[in-house]
């Protein structure tokens, strides 16, 4: 078993396979289960997550109205062509936004590595498919690579908000994809942590402000981020740029960061965008409170 991510690249290396074998060969002996069976379970993650983006981008809307529709209108803009983003960039942001609005409209999602990151991983993957064409295979092996790198930063640093900001959510669930993303194009083990490491380094210190203390505002935008983030660190490392920070000392780093947080950065909607002015009010139509005793 790996602890951080410099093992699992060195098991990787000296082996001279992939970190999606690594991980699948650590799935198999910690639930005793043959290669066939864990990534058949793994298989029904990817439906899960291919639904959920199908039924986001047919448009969804929230029960509070705080959000929906907005996968919708980027693929709508996407299809008019005069993009300046980029399209594969701007398709992972849909379907990345996609599935954290079906989350916010209580559909069902899988949590890579939380519900309010669910958007990233899937978000990219079903973005770059249309440009690398992988098999299903290799779909499956892209969610165990995400998956080795979100199991380190959960054993060494933390991936939820309550205890480390949304660095520790969206912030992973980006490296866990720019990681993924690397693999699927060809990159080396090495090259799937520096990109790890470009992106979790450039999330680091973001705070966790829900309004009203829904998994909506911020969250389904900064899953948009997250999947940008995610696309622009993978061809970085694909082009050969280093981090000069290892990725376990990024990592790290975000875990120290996080315990620095106050509590009203930390998922508690106690500061940052949930005390703004129009987070207080919407808070307060949201659950009917007059905003004068909410003031109070």
């Amino acid at each position: 078993m790996f602890r951080n991510v410099a093992e699992l690249v060195e098991l990787a290396d000296s082996q001279n396979k992939k970190i999606s074998d690594i991980m699948i060969e650590q799935e198999m002996k910690y639930k005793k289960k043959s290669r066939t069976d864990v990534m058949e379970l793994m298989e029904r993650n990817l439906v899960v997550m291919e639904q959920a983006v199908e039924k986001g981008l047919n448009g969804v809307q929230s029960h509070s109205g705080l959000t929906g529709g907005d996968a919708l209108l980027m693929k709508k803009y996407i299809e008019k062509g005069n993009i300046l983003s980029g399209e594969t960039i701007l398709d992972a942001v849909s379907k990345a936004v996609a599935t954290n609005e079906v989350n916010a409209a209580m559909g069902t999602i899988c949590a890579t590595p939380t519900a309010g990151s669910a958007g990233v991983v899937p978000g990219t993957l079903f973005a770059v498919k249309n440009k690398l064409n992988p098999t299903r295979e290799q779909m499956v092996r892209f969610l165990f690579t995400s998956g080795a790198f979100g199991f380190v930063v959960a054993n060494n640093a933390s991936i939820s908000g309550a205890a480390g900001g949304c660095q520790a959510e969206v912030g992973s669930a980006a490296g866990m994809a720019a990681a993924a993303i690397v693999e699927m194009a060809g990159g080396s083990p090495a090259q799937c942590a520096e990109a790890m490491a470009i992106t979790l380094k450039n999330m680091l210190g973001l705070v966790c402000d829900p309004v009203a203390g829904l998994v909506e505002v911020p969250c389904v935008k900064r899953n948009a981020m997250g999947a940008a983030n995610a696309m622009v660190a993978a061809d970085m490392a694909l082009a050969g740029i280093e981090s000069r920070i290892p990725c376990d000392e990024v990592i790290d780093a975000m875990y120290r960061i996080g315990l620095s947080m106050p509590v009203a950065l930390r998922e508690t909607a106690q500061g940052g965008l949930a005390a703004t002015p129009t987070g207080r009010e919407l808070e307060a139509k949201i659950f009917g409170i007059p905003l004068e005793k909410k003031n109070e």
